[in-house]
């Protein structure tokens, strides 16, 4: 039997000619097939992530803040502490450290703010005055424990003792808010301070890490007289 002819394709489709194919259908964002990069999804999620570089300056904004909040207390407690102006007292008490200190108890001694001079000797070979003071009696004693809170102990016992009402205390500058909370657990009279500078900025780096762990330590640790 012989084959007819080959059917018509129908009206309005076009074959491609032989050996061509056909275009890929356009892709697009909204369009069927679009991928993850024409996606309207993905950008939005590009743009609402936080940036690293965002990020970072926050961060080294809330460092820098920090760090100048440091810098404010230390310069308060321990550079540029309440300063009291000398006037009479019951007794002049020094603490034991830095040099300097003998020589402004003796000096305000010397002036008349006391009839008594009492200096800390935590070690046999500190300082301790000669007894030649016109009018004024001179104590060199031993603190227990050998800490500012053994100093601060012997002058409320020998406060209580004596009648101290007023206390003429020399410290260092650094240690003048520690020396004051110290004091001020044990004594309850009037208490003003006298201080004196660190001779070199190494002594003042030195002295001021010292206070801030010394402090700490005070108010968290040792509460107490």
């Amino acid at each position: 039997m012989t084959p007819g002819p080959a059917a018509a394709p129908p009206t309005g489709l076009v074959t491609p000619p032989a050996g061509l194919v056909a275009p890929p259908a356009p892709t697009g964002p909204g369009l069927p097939g679009a991928g993850a990069a024409g996606s309207p999804g993905a950008g939005r999620s590009r743009r609402g992530s936080p940036r690293p570089r965002g990020r970072r300056r926050l961060i080294g904004g809330l460092a820098g803040l920090l760090v100048l909040a440091f810098v404010a207390v230390t310069a308060k407690l321990f550079v540029y502490p309440k300063r009291d102006a000398p006037a009479p007292v019951d007794a002049i008490v020094m603490f034991a450290g830095s040099a300097g200190r003998v020589e402004l108890a003796v000096s305000l001694a010397r002036a008349g703010y006391a009839p008594v001079l009492a200096v800390s000797q935590p070690a046999p070979g500190d300082a301790c005055p000669a007894n030649t003071i016109p009018n004024v009696e001179v104590i060199c004693f031993h603190p227990d424990p050998l800490t500012t809170r053994g100093e601060s102990r012997w002058t409320a016992e020998a406060a209580d003792a004596r009648g101290w009402r007023s206390i003429l205390l020399v410290t260092s500058t650094p240690q003048d808010g520690r020396a004051r909370l110290r004091l001020g657990r044990c004594y309850d009279g009037e208490v003003r301070v006298m201080t004196v500078d660190p001779g070199s900025r190494a002594d003042w780096a030195r002295m001021i890490a010292y206070e801030w762990a010394a402090t700490v330590k005070a108010l968290v640790l040792q509460r107490g007289c």
